[in-house]
């Protein structure tokens, strides 16, 4: 959707349990001298400015990043993430957040490879500026639809792979088309491992999601959702997100498990706040 701008969000909960389970992802698959693919479907600006005119209007990464940021003793799994974001602030203060794509690039060695799909102008000018630097043999930028891009792309040469499949959701359509370009997606390539972002919301279309994820018959599979407040009857505040993985590391439970009662904790706003956690892992 053209007019979304996800810097208006850059850094709030919903961003800290993608990119915590992203770093986690990724720090796994270059646990091998195999090369691997990272393909984002919706990759955004690819990192924040948190005092601009955008992110500093709705500030909502203080009740996110803001709250991990000072805090001591966070378990090992939260404390890796945390130093991923503190790569982008080494003066100490946080001024910067890295999108999906600047977290991969953190992972990427010279053999791996990023595609980036991205069409609001804006973010996607900002997003070449950010890569400029980059390989161009590594960071591949995609001026068209993340959806219908996606199945082009596998398999991978790698026959490796970490797919992010995160739209707005602003439209109705974008659930539907998450489900379908996933579904396609394994069967296209089945040793993926694919990762869906989805918005805890009171409307039906975000309720009925994770049941219609767990209908595409994937062998092993987990689904997280982290939950901040009560859900609000009108439909459209975002109490929570959830995350659905196909294909997840065997040791990614108990990563979750070390790291989530401390997020509620911290990024809970009443007694409502909580997790789910489910899954298959063959």
């Amino acid at each position: 959707m053209l007019s979304y701008r996800h810097a208006f969000h850059a850094g709030n909960h919903g961003d800290v349990i993608k990119h915590f389970v992203l770093a986690e992802l990724l720090a796994y698959y270059g646990q091998k001298e195999k090369p691997w693919t990272y393909i984002d479907t919706h990759a955004g600006a690819g990192c924040y400015t948190l005092n601009d005119e955008i992110a500093g209007k709705t500030r909502e990464f203080a009740g996110g990043i803001g709250r991990l940021w000072d805090r001591e003793g966070l378990p090992a799994p939260l404390a890796d993430y945390a130093n991923v974001i503190r790569q982008f602030n080494p003066g100490g203060r946080l001024v910067f957040y890295p999108g999906s794509p600047a977290v991969a690039m953190v992972f990427a060695r010279e053999r791996d490879n990023l595609h980036f799909f991205e069409r609001h102008p804006a973010d996607l000018k900002t997003l070449r500026q950010t890569f400029r630097t980059a390989d161009s043999r590594r960071a591949h930028i995609h001026d068209s639809d993340g959806f219908a891009g996606l199945s082009a792309l596998l398999p991978p040469p790698s026959r490796r792979a970490v797919v992010l499949i995160d739209p707005s959701y602003e439209i109705k359509t974008d659930y539907a088309r998450a489900v379908s370009t996933l579904a396609e997606a394994i069967k296209r390539f089945p040793a993926g491992c694919y990762v869906l972002w989805y918005p805890l919301l009171a409307r039906p279309e975000s309720r009925h999601l994770p049941k219609r994820l767990a209908g595409l018959g994937a062998g092993s599979w987990l689904d997280v959702r982290l939950r901040v407040c009560q859900p609000v009857k009108a439909g459209f505040a975002l109490f929570g997100s959830g995350l659905f993985i196909v294909n997840p590391p065997w040791i990614l439970p108990d990563r979750l498990k070390a790291a989530l009662p401390l997020l509620v904790k911290a990024l809970g706003v009443d007694e409502h706040a909580g997790f789910d956690l489910d899954y298959h892992i063959e």
